[in-house]
């Protein structure tokens, strides 16, 4: 089902199938939830289009979206099309009947000039929990692809091909016609979903995708076949909550309660903080409608202080954090952290950068000077760390001395300036805090990637050097960066999408030691192109037209298609004039167009032409002389034949005279009648 620009109301992207309500006291029977994507409006023009998404489940990343498809495109309802609930995206998040979905066409509607659409993630999303669809794809083609954090291509097989369907044949689907085997394909080699093999324009065929690998950026390349191309998106989301208790228990593990006012940490499958939970007075905590995916971590980030209930303040029991929490298929309960009251002595600190950035999973080492048992602790997300139980030997009955030890930092972090050693008197209960480590941590490497002096998203850019080669991507406002960069000569490069040239300054040669490189920059540049339709006042396509696109390159002669429709691309940075030459038995006011594409490689698809047909002027009867004397005065010219007279004319149920006047042949027919009879009676005598 091909829609008009008149009629963008068409194609779904949404509905909520499940709810997401918090509760305030967790609760072990929280059901999954499921929803679609809200859309902005797009902004732009032709060629040159963008809007941002997001999906409801909490942690998904927000994501810019860009394009470059022909007008006639927009965010729509989803009133008048949607995905049924007995589609098999519908079964899984319900009816998206008057939810959002996304409208876009070819960048020219012809087989050669597809549409680029990018959605750039502002960090990449999780293995899971969402889905893409894509529908009317019956007459047209897609390449869909994605990049890893990494800026690697993904194999088809993570983009999770689920199959093709029609939504128009499913129960509670919109009012359309569409025939059950009418679905696309998709070929995970290539990437190409394609319409059927007859490239019938006809209604609801449509396929979708369930990644299984964090993506980092995806594009859909929209090839026309035949008919008039356009195609909708959706995306949709599944969430699922993660809860548990905060429990008291002993020195050895033993069950003393449960312990509120805990602060808990959630942490997404690539180590993003995705929000804090407090426990509540039962010990319960949540964290609710998370996306359906494995991965997270939950840490027990700070307990209650030293007071009333606890005398020296609690400390987690053993691990402070639960990894590797699975929403897959079902929620997280029972997702349970112990903490035990602290012992004196407590000895506590940080562990941070030198521009004050925590370090986390650094080991501090406590050792007794003159020999015993070392003690060590983990620092939190926070840098954090606490060490208790430190003390005297009461046999000696002596003060103890410690020294202070880091480890098992990541690669490239050196240790900068450490805490002095400690002394714990006889009988000492009070803590010792502000025990701190500063760390250096490795220079970054940074930049930004531009077209035309705009950012450009989803560019991969790699760094080479002594340790092999690493990747990125760049994010919406086409920066990229390197932390923890080793000393030693590295090569920063930029890979070019499709369509962009780098210009032979696609590569940097920098020396690292200690000091972060900013600055980085990239500026890539592409052609621009030219289009447009020739219609007529009744806005009819007209075909064969001539226009001419004149530029720095000299003139392209181009005639308009089937449609109207007239396209060029390739078109290096200059001034562009667009003339049209009227067609013969039309007139147009205007003729001349200009435009200026520069290295971002605009594209002016909206040039459009006007023309008028010329009106034909209907025959005029021509007179002939008559033939003999005409009675009485000769009369006045007519402007015409009266209405209703009968008079021959354009019109008339009677045949207009095309020779002598009526008085002449009525004279000739005399004649001939009289030269009848004389001949009959002169036979008659012979």
């Amino acid at each position: 089902m091909k829609h008009t620009p008149a009629g963008l109301g068409v194609l779904a992207a949404v509905v909520l199938a499940a709810l997401s309500a918090v509760v305030p006291a967790m609760s072990a029977t929280a059901e999954t939830s499921a929803g679609w994507a809200d859309w902005e409006p797009l902004a732009g023009s032709a060629g040159d289009w963008s809007t941002t998404v997001r999906l409801p489940a909490g942690g998904f990343p927000v994501a810019t979206v860009t394009s470059d498809s022909r007008g006639g495109v927009g965010v729509v309802s989803g009133a008048s099309s949607w995905l049924g609930p007995a589609t098999p995206p519908g079964e899984a998040f319900g009816s998206s009947r008057d939810q959002q979905y996304l409208n876009l066409r070819p960048q020219a509607d012809r087989p050669t000039t597809p549409s680029t659409t990018t959605y750039t993630f502002t960090r990449p999303t999780p293995a899971g929990g969402w889905a893409l669809m894509l529908g009317d794809i019956d007459a047209d083609r897609a390449v869909v692809t994605a990049r890893g954090a990494d800026g690697r291509l993904l194999a088809g097989a993570d983009l999770g091909w689920q199959g093709g369907f029609n939504y128009c044949q499913e129960a509670g689907s919109p009012s359309c016609a569409g025939a059950p085997e009418d679905v696309p394909t998709w070929d995970p080699a290539t990437g190409e979903l394609l319409g059927n093999a007859a490239a019938a324009d006809t209604s609801g065929a449509a396929g979708w995708f369930r990644p299984t690998a964090p993506i980092a950026s995806l594009t859909v390349e929209f090839y026309q076949r035949s008919g008039f191309p356009v195609y909708q998106t959706w995306l949709a989301s599944l969430a699922r909550d993660i809860a548990g208790t905060v429990n008291l228990v002993d020195a050895g593990g033993a069950p003393q309660g449960v312990v509120p006012g805990a602060t808990l940490t959630l942490f997404g499958p690539d180590g993003t903080e995705l929000g804090t939970a407090t426990s509540d007075e039962s010990g319960q905590y949540i964290f609710p409608g998370y996306v359906a995916a494995p991965g997270y971590r939950v840490e027990l980030t700070t307990l209650p202080e030293a007071g009333d209930a606890y005398p020296h303040g609690l400390i987690p029991f053993g691990e402070r954090a639960v990894d590797d929490i699975d929403l897959s298929s079902a929620d997280a309960t029972g997702v349970d952290l112990p903490a035990r009251e602290v012992r004196p002595v407590a000895v506590s600190g940080t562990v941070l950068t030198d521009d004050d950035a925590p370090v986390p999973g650094a080991t501090v080492t406590l050792t007794p000077v003159g020999g015993g048992t070392p003690l060590t602790a983990v620092t939190s997300s926070a840098g954090e760390y606490l060490i208790d139980d430190v003390g005297w030997d009461a046999g000696d009955d002596r003060p103890q001395d410690y020294t202070f030890a880091l480890s098992d930092l990541p690669d490239g972090y050196v240790t900068a300036t450490s805490p002095a050693g400690i002394t714990v008197a006889v009988g000492q209960e009070e803590a010792s805090t502000g025990n701190d480590f500063v760390v250096r941590a490795p220079a970054s490497l940074s930049g930004t990637v531009t077209v035309g002096e705009e950012p450009l998203a989803g560019v991969v850019v790699t760094l080479t050097g002594p340790d092999g080669t690493v990747g990125t991507t760049t994010a919406a406002d086409g920066a990229y960066v390197f932390d923890g960069v080793l000393p030693g000569d590295h090569t920063v490069r930029v890979t070019p999408p499709d369509g962009y040239r780098a210009d032979g300054r696609e590569a940097r040669d920098v020396t690292v030691a200690t000091e972060d490189l900013a600055d980085l920059d990239f500026g890539l540049s592409r052609p621009g192109s030219v289009g447009g339709t020739v219609t007529d006042d009744a806005d009819a396509p007209v075909a064969g037209a001539t226009v001419t696109v004149a530029g720095p390159g000299g003139s392209i002669t181009l005639a308009s298609d089937d449609a109207g429709g007239y396209f060029t691309g390739d078109l290096a940075p200059g001034d562009y004039v667009i003339t049209l030459t009227v067609p013969d038995g039309y007139t147009a006011d205007v003729t001349e167009r200009s435009v200026e594409v520069t290295g971002a490689g605009e594209n002016w698809l909206e040039e459009h032409f006007a023309v008028v047909r010329v009106p034909v002027p209907s025959p005029t009867p021509s007179a002939t002389p008559s033939v003999g004397p005409t009675p009485g005065p000769t009369p006045e010219p007519s402007a015409g034949p009266a209405p209703g007279s009968g008079a021959g004319g354009p019109g008339s149920a009677n045949l207009a005279a095309t020779g002598a006047t009526v008085g002449s042949i009525g004279l000739a027919a005399a004649i001939l009648v009289a030269l009848g009879v004389a001949l009959v009676r002169a036979s008659r005598t012979n």
